[in-house]
């Protein structure tokens, strides 16, 4: 069996070799032009020189290097303004969580309150204690929304609050909720959960509500709603990395474009199905036909050893 160097040193062709180097540039940057129509194109814009080179990818699979002035860059904030239920063009996210690196850091919990603007004890991504076996090691198991492909919560909803995305993503149209937690008592996952209007939520959710990193399909400020991870799709949409992935100092977590066959944690890039493959990859109750859209490794040749955290870890009430 290839090891994961090995894998990432091998890429089928020169092409594909080409796109995942432009995404991982993208991801860490963000300076990569999703919204680029060609280099002609490109060229022929009359924009002030900055100085500073990208590279960017053509229609055609070529890698280019072009000034960043002449770069037209979407906005998270734009992004995020946009109909709710518009996936982003010619996207597929995935995300691929590596059990053997995770120390339960907790980063990616903060990190994700963070972005969505959320107070303790809420979270949209919990790391869970796991055990397979009595005699077996624990290990962290961090859970989130799956994003399924088949999603038993959209077919609950009386008003078509939540519904599936172009892209993958499964969002909440905050305007048409009604809080009634069809979705909730539906979602075999606990992803969800609903904002029952503490104030100290509210006058957060109020005094953020401006920033530029809200980067996600609803509001989750919306007293009497519900709310969950959304794969962060503003960022992904400008070719950067969700923030819990961004967040995790151990790089569990992978993301990426399923169409594109590639995902990275911003340090490492590893092709989606040679990855899963050479590491066992699976997804989680896989037998009920939901079809997530996170997939996990197991947690063999562990990076840590496990250690129980010290401090009380808030679960939601």
């Amino acid at each position: 069996m290839k090891t994961e160097n090995e894998n990432k040193k091998n890429a089928p062709d020169e092409r594909a070799d080409s796109r995942r180097g432009f995404l991982k540039l993208g991801l860490l940057t963000g300076g990569a032009a999703l919204a680029v129509t060609g280099v002609t194109q490109l060229l022929g814009e009359t924009a002030d020189s900055s100085g500073e080179k990208v590279k960017v990818l053509t229609p055609e699979g070529n890698l280019v290097e072009v000034d960043s002035a002449q770069v037209k860059k979407a906005s998270c904030c734009d992004e995020s303004q946009k109909n709710v239920r518009e996936g982003v063009p010619g996207k597929k996210f995935v995300m691929v969580i590596d059990l053997a690196r995770c120390a339960n850091e907790r980063a990616c919990v903060k990190g994700c309150q963070e972005m969505h603007n959320v107070l303790p004890p809420i979270e949209y991504l919990k790391v869970k204690r796991m055990q397979d076996i009595e005699l077996a090691t624990p290990y962290w198991f961090p859970q989130l929304c799956y994003q399924c492909d088949n999603p038993p919560c959209t077919k609950v909803c009386p008003v078509d609050a939540t519904f599936k995305r172009s892209d993958g993503i499964v969002a909440i149209d905050n305007e048409r909720c009604i809080g009634c937690k069809f979705c909730m008592a539906a979602c075999p996952y606990s992803a969800r959960t609903f904002n029952f209007g503490r104030p100290q939520q509210v006058e957060y959710s109020e005094a953020h509500a401006g920033e530029e990193n809200k980067c996600h399909t609803g509001n989750s400020g919306s007293v009497g709603t519900v709310s969950k991870c959304d794969f962060c799709p503003g960022a992904g949409a400008e070719g950067k990395l969700p923030s819990c992935v961004k967040k995790c100092p151990n790089g569990v977590i992978f993301y990426g474009d399923e169409n594109e066959d590639t995902v990275t944690n911003g340090e490492e890039v590893f092709q989606l199905t040679a990855l899963l493959t050479e590491r066992a990859g699976y997804r989680q109750f896989e037998t009920l036909g939901t079809k997530p859209r996170v997939y996990y490794l197991p947690p063999d040749k562990r990076n840590f050893p496990f250690k129980e955290r010290a401090e009380k870890i808030n679960t939601e009430e």
